[in-house]
């Protein structure tokens, strides 16, 4: 099976970078001391602080293994490239939604870096889709579970 690229920003990448750096020690520290606590309790088939351990530690594990994968294929966008005529990966859109004439600026980012909280949107979803490639001024439609939704394009910026 093919590995896809992670599309990063530079920020998004070192945010990866900081949470792996912390499960590798202070995580794996923290959990192992909890398993060695556990262990001074004696009876390992009723001891559920033991098996709560352990499967932290997997967790913990999981998670290791997927930002290294992640780490390991992502492309990070050169912010040098990052072009303002047209929307790509990366730009700050501001968006007319036609519906509600209300105006939403998203920011157009990698899967990895989805923060609906902040805006982000990923470049996969539905508005994020259709949004990549368009113009300033132009109207473009999202195909929604609620139907279709129409956005006009006011300002691409990095």
């Amino acid at each position: 099976m093919e590995e896809k690229d992670v599309i990063l920003t530079q920020e998004g990448y070192n945010n990866l970078e900081k949470e792996l750096d912390y499960l590798k020690t202070e995580k794996r520290a923290e959990i192992a001391e909890r398993i060695k606590v556990a262990l001074g309790f004696g009876d390992l088939s009723e001891n559920s602080e033991y098996d709560e351990a352990k499967t932290a530690q997997a967790e913990n594990e999981i998670r290791i293994a997927e930002l290294e994968n992640k780490l390991r294929h992502a492309k990070i966008i050169d912010e040098k490239e990052i072009d303002t005529d047209i929307v790509q990966i990366g730009n700050v859109v501001k968006v007319l939604d036609i519906e509600f004439n209300e105006e939403i600026e998203y920011t157009i980012v990698g899967s990895t870096e989805v923060n609906l909280a902040e805006n982000k949107i990923s470049n996969e979803s539905p508005l994020g889709a259709a949004l990549l490639g368009a113009k300033k001024k132009q109207t473009i439609e999202v195909v929604a579970p609620a139907g279709v939704m129409k956005y006009k394009i006011l300002d691409i910026k990095k």
